[in-house]
């Protein structure tokens, strides 16, 4: 009988030796069996409430196509810790006839499906409120409660043997922010402030340069330069909350009720007096007075609609990207947001897209071309697989090698 063997682990404090462990028991329990592994698939570091993982991906494939006859793994969490996937699994793999076993529930069952789906679905949600319950402890006795923002750096001071990740002001980037909140309180806008700053070169938070919302950012949610309430020497913490979308798999933030907000002062991080931070505040809630005026001219009046090419388009210059300027125009974002760029054209929407379909239905419609387009899709599918498989085996290797004396 033919298996296959697939493994993971979740966490970057966990090592690789993790999936050599679970691939050498498996390996040890198929040949109890009489069984012939086949294929072995892995996932590192990436969590179990997703199923949008390389490995886990290319043994769905190779199973719906009927490449082996059973899959094990060391227990059922290490294909999904989440109730509506792992039934979709046991769904797929039923349907075309692949068996799942596992080493701690042995064969996977409708029942194992349901009483473990909804073990596994528990034991996120409580490992959830015990790790927000720790970082609640931490921001009430003005530590951090995860993130560390411009301004700042961890100072790796000890305590009783054990570092404490406190944090401190950083000079420089200090300096950065008392200059942002000066020149946006006497009327210089955000755009152009970004644009000043990487005129001069000075790095953005994290190193790439900077954007007008890194600055203005969202006043409601705390988020940018100049709602950063720990400017001010207060450590607010539970503004917002993060769900996972379930037919994406990325974290969406949704604000929290300002009574759940846990809010800490901590004035040995202060950077922007109280007066400045004042006339910040003045300035930002008279604009909004304007925006809300009915002025058709307004910035980011809403949520700017998705096109059909959102988020596709690039510059050929400095490869950022074309985004909604004015109207139907795209324009680089570089160029007019950051000051990064001197490609200034523009150029309709309505034209591109109209370019782009016209291509599509004349060219790539071709069946040499497509056939070309197909060939160089599998070969660079290739080189990247076999760039993956060569990492994998070179940190195998370095694991393996021994200590020097």
């Amino acid at each position: 009988m033919k298996v296959a063997i697939y493994a993971r682990y979740s966490s970057d404090n966990q090592r690789d030796a993790s999936i050599a462990d679970q691939l050498r028991i498996c390996r040890e329990y198929a040949a109890r069996q009489g069984w012939i592994v086949t294929q072995e698939f892995t996932d590192h570091a990436v969590s179990g409430a997703t199923l949008l993982r390389a490995g886990f991906q290319a043994l769905m494939r190779e199973a719906l196509d009927r490449r082996f006859d059973v899959v094990l793994a060391e227990a059922l969490d290490r294909f999904s810790r989440d109730q509506e996937d792992t039934a979709g699994l046991f769904k797929r793999l039923t349907f075309a006839g692949v068996n799942i076993v596992t080493l701690a529930e042995g064969d996977i069952t409708h029942l194992h499906v349901g009483l473990k789906g909804t073990m596994n679905a528990l034991f996120l949600k409580d490992l959830a409120d015990k790790t927000r319950r720790g970082l609640r402890g931490r921001v009430e006795l003005g530590k951090s409660g995860g993130g560390l923002c411009y301004g700042y750096r961890v100072r790796r001071a000890t305590h009783d043997g054990m570092a404490t990740g406190e944090r401190e002001i950083v000079p420089a980037e200090a300096e950065v922010i008392r200059r942002i909140f000066g020149v946006y309180s006497t009327g210089m806008s955000p755009k152009a402030i970004a644009k000043q700053l990487n005129a001069e070169r000075c790095p953005g938070p994290g190193g790439p340069p900077w954007n007008p919302s890194t600055i203005h950012g969202n006043p409601s949610r705390g988020t940018g330069i100049l709602n950063n309430e720990l400017y001010v020497g207060r450590l607010v913490w539970n503004r917002l909350r993060y769900v996972k979308d379930p037919d994406t798999g990325k974290r969406v933030s949704r604000p929290n009720a300002p009574s759940e907000w846990v809010t800490t002062a901590v004035p040995e991080l202060r950077i922007v007096d109280d007066e400045l931070w004042e006339q910040v505040k003045a300035r930002q809630a008279e604009m909004r007075r304007v925006a809300s005026s009915g002025d058709p001219k307004r910035f980011n009046q809403a949520r700017r609609p998705k096109y059909l090419f959102s988020g596709l388009t690039k510059c050929a210059e400095c490869g950022g990207g074309y985004v909604m300027y004015w109207r139907d125009r795209l324009a680089c974002f570089g160029a007019r947001s950051r000051g990064t760029c001197s490609n200034r054209l523009t150029i309709s929407r309505p034209e591109v897209e109209e370019r782009v379909l016209a291509a599509l239905r004349d060219k790539l419609m071709r069946r040499d071309l497509f056939e070309d387009f197909c060939r160089e899709y599998v070969r660079e599918l290739n080189r990247l697989r076999m760039e993956h498989r060569a990492g994998l085996s070179s940190a195998r290797s370095c694991q393996r090698s021994p200590e020097p004396a």
